[in-house]
């Protein structure tokens, strides 16, 4: 591993609208249909690619987590669309109920994580995945059994986040995928290139991290290719993070849909869209996300993924719900209702 000596862009604290953003435009699909039938319909939509032996790359949360996306929903496209799928985890790198793998299993089989195979994928370690084009990192340190894997499902549920202001596919793979006392590490504090920290244990904040996080997930959607997809679930979207547990925030942003692509850096942006629109629809209930987001400068992650060539920041979104005719952020979320508890 070489850890760089970069400078962070200033920008993630700037809303940047669909009409300034530039390159082209990948598809993304979406359905108001929050449900084990909407998950799957998202799903079918990229699932060509995935196929050999299965990852699906889940936040399965601390115990008892209210917000994680149901257990039933999973089971059911587990059963019916990927029977010999596997959900894969690692370990946390702050102190809980997930930071050693015994730990983890536990608190896997108190949130109902039990009707498929769970792999903790840096239970045996980790490897070095190469960082194509990163100014923070050569290499990023993932679970050793994630080569293993033939595609992966990155099923995502959108939500805010404590450090990164918001949670996405990004987060999911860029933190989720990293080995928990080595790759989380070198995202979360500064460190030498022999890996010893020089840092406070969470000294890497706003940009810096945006980006540290966003070469992370570079590393393992390099390593899949063609082979990895992406389904987000807005849904029960607190402020904070499933890492929270039951000290979340309350909930206060509607609930939204399902969004599915084969572009993370597209499918992140929709997401992001589809709040910012809830003003310009009338909507209230944003105001705390958004602020989450903007304060943490969150959307650095937006333009860094588009930046490294990781996918399209504008998109086309598609209505699942309505013969797949395009629909404006505005028009996605003008159906909603606040969330009422």
């Amino acid at each position: 591993m070489a850890i760089h000596n970069a400078n962070p862009a200033t920008n993630g604290d700037v809303y940047v609208p669909m009409d300034q953003r530039d390159g082209a435009e990948s598809v993304v699909w979406f359905t108001r249909d929050l449900s084990a039938e909407g998950l799957r319909k998202a799903f079918a939509k990229v699932a060509a690619t995935i196929d050999g032996k299965v990852a699906i790359k889940l936040h399965t949360g601390e115990k008892h987590g209210p917000n994680i996306i149901p257990r039933s929903w999973v089971a059911e496209l587990v059963e019916k669309d990927l029977p010999e799928a596997t959900i894969i985890e690692t370990n946390t790198y702050y102190a809980g109920d997930r930071d050693t793998t015994a730990k983890h299993l536990e608190t896997l089989k108190v949130n109902g994580w039990t009707f498929c195979p769970v792999d903790i994928t840096d239970d045996e370690g980790y490897v070095e995945l190469p960082v194509e084009g990163g100014k923070w990192f050569d290499t990023m340190a993932v679970g050793s059994h994630l080569p293993q894997y033939d595609s992966m499902l990155t099923l995502t549920h959108f939500k805010g986040h404590m450090m990164g202001g918001f949670g996405g596919s990004n987060k999911n793979i860029g933190i989720g995928c990293a080995s928990g006392k080595e790759g989380k590490l070198w995202i979360h504090a500064q460190t030498s290139d022999n890996g010893e920290t020089w840092g406070a244990q969470w000294s890497v904040a706003q940009e810096e991290l945006m980006e540290k996080i966003t070469e992370s997930t570079k590393a393992t959607i390099d390593h899949f290719g063609e082979k990895v997809v992406y389904v987000n679930v807005m849904r029960n979207m607190s402020v904070s993070c499933d890492c929270e547990g039951v000290a979340a925030q309350p909930v206060v942003t509607p609930n939204v849909g399902i969004l599915a692509s084969t572009d993370i850096c597209a499918i992140d942006s929709a997401c992001v869209d589809l709040v910012w629109a809830m003003t310009d629809a009338g909507l209230v209930g944003n105001h705390d996300l958004v602020e989450r987001i903007t304060s943490r400068h969150g959307l650095r992650q937006l333009s860094y993924m588009h930046e490294l060539g990781m996918g399209n920041w504008r998109y086309q979104l598609l209505d699942l719900d309505n013969d797949e005719a395009p629909i404006a952020a505005a028009d996605a979320v003008a159906g909603v209702v606040p969330f009422e508890g």
